[in-house]
C-alpha cells in the first residue's frame, strides 16, 4: 500500500488560495461521474475474478466472499487481507484493470463548471489510485486536483481504513492542517457523510433520485448540510451550503 496521499504534479499544487478558503474533499464514484450506468458492472465482474483468482475459488463462490466483505468491511480488499492474507496492491491492480475511459458518463461542461467552485479540491476516494487518476482524466478534471486520496493511501496503524472511517477522516484533517469547520466532504453514501459530520466537517450529499434506496432519503438528514441532486447545483453556487 502506498503509505502517503498522492499529490498531482506540482505546478498543480501551487496555486493560491485564500487564508479562509475551503477545502473540497470529493468522492468519485457516483458523485464525479455516473458509475451505476456502466463502470460498477464491470467493476464487480473484474472484482469476483479477482478474488477467484486470488484465493482459487470458483466463480460462485469468490463472488460471495466478494459481496460479504464489502458488506462486513466497505471493502473487499479489507476481508481477503484480514482473512485470506491477500495482497491489497495486487488485488486493487487486478480488480481494476480495465479502460474506464469509454464507460465514463457525467454531466455536461463538468471542467468548465469546476472553475466555478473557489477552493482547494481534493479526491477522497475507496477506490484504487490508478483507477481514479484515469476517470479524472476522462472527466477533464484532472487539472483542478491538488491532491488524489485513494484507498491505496488509507492505511492507519498497519490496517486498511477506508470511508467511513473516523480515524480517516482525522487523519485526512491532520495532514490538511486546515480546521475542519473549513472542509466539506462532497458524497452519494450516507454513511461516509454521518462519519465527517461527526468528525467536524461540513457535508454535501449528491443525491441520485433514480437508485435503489433513493426512496429512504426522502428529508434531508441533520448530517448533511446540503443535498443535491447534480454537481451543477454546487460547482455553479445555485445552492449553497448552511453551517
Amino acid at each position: 500500500m502506498r503509505s502517503l496521499h498522492t499529490r498531482l504534479p506540482a505546478h498543480r499544487a501551487r496555486r493560491a488560495y485564500a487564508q479562509d478558503a475551503p477545502v473540497w474533499l470529493f468522492d468519485l464514484d457516483n458523485t464525479l461521474h455516473d458509475s451505476s450506468r456502466s463502470i460498477f458492472k464491470v467493476i464487480d465482474s473484474k472484482m469476483t475474478h479477482a478474488v477467484a483468482q486470488c484465493l482459487g475459488v470458483e466463480i460462485d463462490r469468490a463472488n460471495e466472499l466478494r459481496a460479504a466483505y464489502w458488506k462486513q468491511y466497505g471493502a473487499t480488499v479489507i476481508g481477503l487481507v484480514k482473512h485470506h492474507g491477500v495482497d491489497a496492491d495486487e488485488f486493487l491492480r487486478l480488480s481494476h484493470d480495465f479502460d474506464a475511459c469509454p464507460l465514463v458518463h457525467s454531466e455536461r461542461g463538468l471542467a468548465r463548471k469546476f472553475a466555478q467552485l473557489p477552493g482547494r479540491k481534493i479526491l477522497l476516494t475507496n477506490a484504487p489510485h490508478d483507477y481514479a487518476r484515469q476517470v479524472l482524466h476522462a472527466l477533464n478534471i484532472l487539472p483542478w486536483f491538488d491532491m488524489i486520496w485513494s484507498i491505496d493511501h488509507m492505511q492507519l496503524q498497519g490496517r486498511i481504513r477506508p470511508k467511513p472511517s473516523r480515524a480517516l477522516m482525522r487523519q485526512v484533517l491532520a495532514r490538511l492542517g486546515t480546521p475542519a469547520s473549513r472542509v466539506i466532504l462532497v458524497e452519494d453514501t450516507l454513511k461516509n457523510l454521518k462519519s465527517a459530520r461527526q468528525t467536524g466537517l461540513r457535508t454535501v450529499h449528491v443525491f441520485h433520485p433514480g437508485t435503489p434506496f433513493s426512496a429512504l432519503h426522502s428529508g434531508r438528514d441533520s448530517y448533511v448540510n446540503l443535498r443535491v441532486n447534480t454537481l451543477t447545483q454546487l460547482l455553479t453556487g445555485r445552492r449553497t451550503l448552511r453551517r
